[in-house]
């Protein structure tokens, strides 16, 4: 399952393969979630019982907001594992965009051998969901992905949810501030990172510096979002997981051609374009000019 996980994730860090091999701290919720048989539930009856009551009250709707997970030391093959789960808090009832309901915290906490090794907070907002006209903002701490559409937004719309800015990538977004693309570079190896992250995949180094971006790519991949509609948004829009000249990827929006007119190979430049009053956004517009940058 290491071996899988790695793969999937693009992480080649020899730590995790041949031996004396351990997992990647990530995985420890993975190793509670049920098979498909459904056994080995990390759900609790008393978490299955407040579900149904909520469900029952009509607050039938769910959604993550956000997790914390601390690691005390590495696991590894061979290693059995038992955990516990319970029911940290539930808020009073809070009023969102998306609808009325509760937050609604567990702590799970994960043995090796009766040693604590890790710890997994996790928090959903259960609720009842608002008229479409009133739905469009995300509840408090969830968060705002890059990939916006970036039509300017009419008075009347709903503002855009934000971003979840914490220690680790409060730095990048005062680059974007200063009209600076950031991208994280291990000060061990000198390995470069996109998004940025505490520690590096390569060499475990929590070292860092930061190195500004020339602002040149090519579209990778993309996607075009036609629903759900939301409200602070206008679909369909396009999606692009964009290649820099650095060799790192991100994900943001083409501006300069229409959602239909992003191909894979466009060659980009950065940009930044104010979505609000408060906050700006890098994007990439397309070149023009040339056969891959060409506007349709």
């Amino acid at each position: 399952m290491i071996r899988h996980w790695c793969e999937a994730m693009g992480d080649t860090n020899p730590a995790y393969a041949g031996d004396g091999a351990i997992a990647p701290p990530a995985m420890l919720q993975a190793w509670t979630m049920p098979g498909l048989s459904g056994t080995a539930s990390a759900r609790t009856p008393a978490y299955d019982e407040l579900f149904a009551l909520l469900d029952g009250a009509g607050y039938g709707a769910v959604v993550a907001t956000d997790c914390e997970q601390e690691y005390v030391r590495p696991l590894r093959p061979g290693d059995r594992l038992t955990f516990d789960t319970v029911i940290e808090t539930v808020s009073p009832r809070k009023t969102t965009r998306l609808g009325a309901g509760y937050f609604i915290t567990t702590m799970m906490r994960v043995r090796a051998a009766g040693e604590l090794v890790g710890t997994h907070r996790f928090r959903i907002l259960k609720y009842a969901p608002a008229p479409a006209e009133a739905a469009g903002q995300a509840p408090s701490g969830a968060a705002a992905p890059l990939q916006a559409p970036v039509r300017a937004s009419a008075s009347s719309r709903p503002a855009r949810p934000r971003p979840v800015i914490n220690r680790d990538n409060a730095p990048f977004w005062e680059g974007v501030a200063a009209h600076k693309l950031l991208i994280q570079r291990c000060t061990a190896c000198g390995t470069l990172r996109f998004p940025w992250l505490p520690g590096c995949g390569r060499c475990g180094s929590p070292e860092w510096g930061a190195v500004e971006a020339r602002g040149s790519g090519t579209v990778h991949s993309y996607v075009v979002v036609h629903h759900p509609p939301f409200p602070a948004f206008d679909p369909p829009y396009a999606v692009a997981l964009v290649e820099l000249t650095e060799g790192v990827r991100m994900i943001s929006n083409i501006t300069g051609v229409p959602y239909d007119g992003v191909r894979i190979g466009m060659s980009v430049e950065l940009e930044f374009i104010r979505v609000d009053g408060e906050w700006e956004l890098p994007v990439f517009r397309a070149r023009s000019g040339g056969p891959e940058g060409a506007a349709a």
